[in-house]
Order: C-alpha cells, then sequence, then structure tokens
C-alpha cells in the first residue's frame, strides 16, 4: 500500500514533468483509502486554452469518468500545490473525502499563479471580483427548476 506522503510525491513529480512538456507546473493524484490510484491529473489551462483545465479538475474529471459516478467518496485528493477556490470547490461538489497538498498558495503567488484576489472574495462575502456581477430576475427564471423537482429520473445531487 503506497504512503499518503509518496501519493503527494507522485502529484508533485506529475508537476514537474507537466512544466518539461509545457504545461503548468500543478499535478494531481485522486486515490482510494488504500492508496490505490483512481485518477491524475496536470495543469492544461494554457496547452488546452481552457481557465478550467486546472490540474485537481482534471483528475477529478478523470476520476469520475473511472468510477462512472459524480461523486467521489471514499477518495482523497493529493495536490502539488493548495488548491485554488475552483478547485476546492469541485472537491466539493464531487463529495472527495479529503484534500492534502505540498506547495502553500503563496508559494504559488511567488511563482506568479496569485488567486488571493479570490481567497479574499470569498473570505470576505464580497464576490465582485473586478468584473460586474447583476441579477435580473426574469418571469420563467425558475422554470428549470420546476421542470427538474417534477422529473422522475432525475439523480439528486
Amino acid at each position: 500500500m503506497p504512503n499518503p506522503d509518496d501519493l503527494l510525491q507522485r502529484s508533485v513529480d506529475l508537476a514537474c514533468s507537466n512544466v518539461a512538456a509545457g504545461g503548468g507546473p500543478f499535478g494531481a493524484v485522486i486515490a482510494d483509502g488504500a492508496g490505490r490510484i483512481v485518477a491524475e491529473g496536470c495543469n492544461d489551462v494554457t496547452r488546452c486554452n481552457d481557465p478550467t483545465a486546472h490540474a485537481e479538475v482534471t483528475a477529478i474529471r478523470q476520476a469520475c469518468q473511472a468510477r462512472s459516478d459524480y461523486r467521489l467518496d471514499g477518495l482523497l485528493l493529493y495536490s502539488s500545490c493548495e488548491p485554488c477556490p475552483m478547485c476546492m470547490a469541485a472537491a466539493c461538489w464531487a463529495r472527495l473525502d479529503g484534500v492534502v497538498y505540498a506547495s502553500t498558495r503563496q508559494q504559488a503567488a511567488a511563482a506568479g499563479f496569485d488567486d488571493a484576489r479570490l481567497w479574499q472574495a470569498l473570505e470576505t462575502g464580497t464576490l465582485s471580483l473586478e468584473m460586474p456581477i447583476r441579477h435580473v430576475a426574469l418571469p420563467r427564471a425558475g422554470e428549470a427548476f420546476d421542470r427538474w423537482l417534477a422529473s422522475p429520473g432525475r439523480k439528486p445531487y
């Protein structure tokens, strides 16, 4: 059975390999309680022109495919760096049992990856960021939710 530190080191090794391959310096591993790796991911943001292609999200997508399920209960995420707010949210939505990370967000910021404004917005509840966000109340805005509730084949989140 792999040591949890070995799984975390694997995420760091993936990050280093990804830099050599032209990707971002982030890697992630998702493993079960016995230490078996279910999925791995690397940061492909610039390679794929996808701002959501963070290592953690990529690994979560692969683990969900491997499990044929959108829930990842019983699994842990090992990340080469403290996940950003988007990746933390994805880990929560996936119902992972936990997150273990190596480098800190401060180390990432020193390398030019600064998500401090996102963390601050979450911590202070001021999610205005640097773009306008507004709510428009349409008369039929809730129709999709009504249809969802009435759908006999819905899968609860």
